[in-house]
């Protein structure tokens, strides 16, 4: 009986392996020999533990740095000539560049990427070119591309970053749906909210807002916290909860918005959490008004959560949300229709309740993880059906890398 086939799996930070894809290397280590790759870090051996796979720690910038990416090109290849994997696929722009080009290069029989996002959308001049000829050189080294929502696929057909016979999307959306049994309602008892609330100082009263994602310009936290600021003027018992990692070196908030973060009494900065159920279950309203995304994550946890959503008129939000049924879209970088929109849900609570009543109906049957995990399985199965008998063989050579 022949091994396993192998399966690599390539990210550039061990977080995005952690918490992108989760158990979902441990499912497919059911069908095939799992390989995780990311920088290194202590994060990255707690997911070869918990998801009891192999992992390898090849460091990877999310930033340009030629010399530092050449490096990790060479050890990637390396690793793929040595570990001879039958599919490769790769999650992140870094990763799926220097991934794909490595695995393109050590002639990896089926090499797929995924893409959750395009930073060149908010990009122009000269970083916008440059962003669009990376690209379109990641998938042109690979054999199939996945966009993780369907309107991203349309932006890259459009942008004509990628050949349309390459290009597809794995069941509803999403690079690994929803655990919507650890997502629920029922996850988090009363006990638990009202000790948060109490931590958080938050009355009986208040209205709660949260956003959960990077503390930065392009998730739209400047213009969450002007209309933050114009409501909590008119409504002292609105707060808003910030859950997530400040980072001033890649995308800083103006300043103004970054002392309303710090400082202002009604607003909670809670910085990175690793479990954020407790404060969605805190909260009436999930305001998410990011200027681009792939398939959120944190929406659709939102969602199963039963949680009412604003969201950026953007791919993957658009597609989660449908406006007026579980919650409301308004247009990116617009903080007065922002204001809005949180001003009618606090203002409506027949609506708010409605709207929360069908959100986690909608997440179960359109994006939970299991569903998700089996279409991908479904599209490894069909990529490997096309290989050679000798293409599927696994060898084992004794390269250094």
């Amino acid at each position: 009986m022949l091994p396993k086939s192998k399966l690599i799996r390539v990210t550039t930070v061990p977080l995005s392996l952690h918490k992108l894809l989760g158990k979902q290397l441990k499912f497919m280590s059911n069908h095939y020999e799992v390989v995780g790759v990311a920088s290194k870090g202590e994060l990255l051996r707690r997911v070869s533990e918990e998801q009891n796979i192999r992992v390898v720690g090849i460091n990877m910038t999310r930033i340009v740095s030629p010399i530092s990416d050449l490096i990790s090109l060479c050890k990637l290849y390396l690793l793929f000539k040595k570990e001879k994997p039958q599919i490769v696929h790769t999650h992140t722009p870094k990763a799926g560049l220097i991934g794909m080009l490595a695995a393109w290069l050590a002639r990896v029989p089926v090499r797929m990427h995924t893409v959750a996002g395009l930073p060149l959308l908010e990009a122009d001049g000269i970083k916008r070119k440059i962003l669009v000829l990376t690209e379109r050189l990641t998938n042109a080294c690979a054999c199939n591309v996945y966009s993780n929502s369907y309107k991203m696929m349309e932006i890259m057909l459009d942008n004509d970053l990628c050949s349309p016979s390459k290009l597809g999307v794995i069941g509803n959306g999403s690079s690994n749906g929803i655990d919507t049994n650890y997502f629920a309602p029922s996850s988090i008892n009363n006990t638990a909210k009202e000790n948060l609330k109490a931590e958080l100082k938050i009355s009986s009263t208040d209205k709660v807002l949260c956003f959960i994602g990077r503390v930065v310009s392009d998730k739209g936290i400047n213009e969450l916290v002007s209309a933050f600021l114009n409501l909590v003027n008119q409504n002292p018992n609105l707060k808003l909860l910030l859950i997530g990692p400040l980072e001033p070196e890649l995308d800083a908030l103006n300043k103004q918005t970054e002392n309303a973060v710090l400082n202002h009494p009604n607003i909670c900065f809670a910085d990175y959490q690793e479990d954020v159920r407790p404060y969605l279950a805190v909260s009436d309203i999930f305001v998410f008004p990011s200027y681009r995304e792939g398939f959120p994550n944190v929406v659709m946890q939102a969602g199963a959560m039963g949680v009412p959503c604003i969201v950026s008129n953007i791919n993957g939000c658009n597609e989660i949300i449908e406006h007026g049924k579980n919650g409301l879209i308004v247009p990116s970088k617009d903080s007065e229709a922002l204001e809005d929109a949180i001003h009618f849900l606090l203002n409506d609570d027949k609506a708010l309740q409605q709207m929360a009543d069908v959100s986690r109906e909608i997440i179960i049957k359109r994006y939970d993880q299991k569903y998700v995990w089996q279409e991908l399985l479904k599209e490894y199965r069909k990529q490997m059906g096309d290989l050679t008998d000798q293409e599927r063989i696994v060898e084992y050579v004794s390269e250094p890398y």
